[in-house]
């Protein structure tokens, strides 16, 4: 009896039946609250136009029935006296004896020149009636407006451990119990994080939620994709991620009805209640199975796989035993992704992918995104432009391959920031549209990076190696805003050069990858090394 592989298996059982189509649509479902914690912030750590509250104008303003406009133009200090109406200060109040100004409840003007300003002493006023966000709970304004950024960090932070422990939980434990652990977690933390009275312990709470949400995530989307075939990898990676595009633009609408910020939190995080239920639908990874010597249990959930498709194994299969002492251990080790010259090679050039894809695309987010207007429909628009960086990939990567995509995406990227940093401010909507044409080349570039990334690793590490390398885009993002706002002050264009020099970089790069269309995952590292000759004979390598 020959040896074989799964994908072999998967040919008789279904490469894309009714099981599998079943499995990723229940999985696909995981993006859609993921867009909330990942951007949630925005509608969550919104921080509207506010000033210093002042008791005694709130008095006379609750007597005198004004607006807030009217009570804010009369009795705050301008801060851009030359501006048509003067600019108004966020963070200063007179310091004054209103009895003792000619403020009634006719004034229409008052003039207090010369009169003293402090900082605010009693807290703030909002320009946000009938809405709550943390900012305007916890008044993280004017001096604690860092601490706004402390609430994305922290999830970062969450992030970047979640994708080692995870990755290595699901190489060494399984897919299914790293999901099922995840969701656990994840529905836990995220009811805490609602309910959670001061802002120090909700940031120690929102790292726990983000230690589980990425984790998860990516272990989902190694799970589908090792449970279907060879020519179906593609559209499912990418299918995946579209769901993340469905949840943004899902998002502000959950945001615009629900009104505060703690029941918005409890919203996103009730669906990961709901995922626990998928313990009875969601199988074990068989490839996973396969590489830990499982190949019993393998062959039964392939059967079962197989069944549902409407098919039969006709024939029996016999699976190549790996001992732990041969080259490809049974259990991943982080070293494994560095001690053979192509997984090395490898390895660096997607964690430097991985980077540019983060610090571009926030970084073009926050430069084109924030446009002043009304933050519900700004953010709906620029959710719509990843959906056609999404088509391209599922029209090109199949007919063109995935290196030549993947590299000119980069590329386009970084030409759009160098030609955007030329453009002259005063040709504001041609600036606005190459910048969005890198948008769109940064998002295609990110997406590319996820599903060729599990292309490029053998199955005993397949997960490892993805949850390591995506560390890097928890990096960028906390890099990203630093790059962009501080670089900003030397020369308003340097952080595009910047974004267009690292782009241009990782495309180069990417032509250094081999070629993954058509090509059977990889199950050893000698298929990664060896390339050539798994081409040659897909079971010579299993059979030595």
């Amino acid at each position: 009896m020959a040896l074989t592989t799964f994908d072999d298996l998967l040919e008789e059982a279904g490469t894309f039946g009714r099981c599998q189509r079943r499995i990723f649509a229940l999985l696909c479902l995981l993006s859609l609250p993921f867009a909330g914690v990942y951007v949630g912030i925005v509608f969550q750590g919104f921080t509207p136009d506010h000033w210093c509250r002042d008791p005694a104008v709130v008095e006379r303003r609750q007597a005198c029935g004004w607006s807030l406009a009217d009570s804010r133009r009369l009795t705050v200090p301008p801060v851009n006296g030359s501006g048509t109406p003067p600019q108004r200060s966020s963070c200063e109040r007179y310091e004054v004896d209103w009895n003792t100004t000619g403020l009634t409840c006719d004034t229409q003007e008052l003039d207090l020149r010369g009169v003293p300003v402090s900082s605010c002493k009693d807290a703030w006023e909002y320009q946000y009636e009938g809405r709550t966000s943390f900012v305007t709970e916890f008044h993280l304004v004017c001096e604690d407006g860092w601490l706004v950024d402390m609430y994305q960090a922290t999830l970062n932070v969450g992030f970047l451990a979640g994708s080692f422990a995870f990755g290595f939980f699901a190489d060494r434990f399984g897919r299914k119990i790293s999901f099922l652990a995840s969701n656990l977690l994840n529905a836990i933390a995220g009811i805490v994080l609602a309910v959670t009275p001061n802002y120090v312990s909700i940031l120690v709470v929102r790292t726990i939620f983000g230690f589980g949400v990425k984790g998860g995530w990516m272990t989902t989307y190694v799970l589908l994709t090792e449970i279907v075939g060879v020519e179906r990898r593609r559209t499912v990676g990418i299918l995946y991620q579209m769901f993340f595009s469905v949840g943004v633009l899902v998002l502000p609408l959950l945001a615009y009805f629900i009104t505060d910020w703690r029941w918005l939190q409890v919203t996103i995080s009730a669906p990961y209640v709901l995922f626990l239920c998928y313990y009875w639908f969601i199988p074990e990874s068989p490839r996973w199975l396969i590489s830990q010597n499982k190949s019993s249990k393998a062959l039964e959930i392939t059967e079962a796989m197989a069944k549902e498709n409407g098919r039969k194994l006709t024939k029996s299969f016999e699976f190549q035993t790996l001992t732990c002492d041969e080259s490809d251990s049974c259990s991943a080790s982080l070293l494994d992704l560095f001690k053979t010259p192509n997984m090395r090679k490898h390895t660096f050039i997607l964690m430097f992918n991985w980077f540019t894809s983060a610090v571009v695309y926030q970084g073009l987010i926050m430069r084109v995104g924030i446009t002043g207007g009304n933050v519900y429909i700004d953010f709906l628009i620029a959710g719509l432009v990843e959906f056609p960086a999404a088509f391209l990939i599922l029209f090109t990567i199949e007919r063109v391959g995935r290196r030549v995509p993947f590299a000119a995406a980069n590329i386009v990227a970084g030409a759009s920031c160098f030609v955007t940093a030329l453009i002259p401010d005063s040709m504001f909507w041609s600036k606005t549209m190459v910048a969005c044409v890198g948008r769109l080349g940064i998002t295609m570039a990110f997406e590319m990076v996820v599903f060729v990334n599990t292309e490029l690793y053998p199955t005993f590490v397949r997960n490892l190696g993805v949850s390591v390398c995506s560390t890097l885009c928890d990096v960028g993002g906390i890099v990203a805003p630093f790059l962009l706002y501080r670089l900003a002050g030397i020369w308003l264009e340097l952080p595009l050069i910047i974004f267009g020099t690292v782009a241009f970089i990782a495309g180069g790069l990417v032509l250094l990858l081999p070629e993954t269309r058509g090509v059977p995952l990889p199950e050893t590292i000698d298929d990664i090394e060896f390339p050539n000759r798994k081409k040659e004979n897909p079971l010579e390598n299993h059979n030595q």
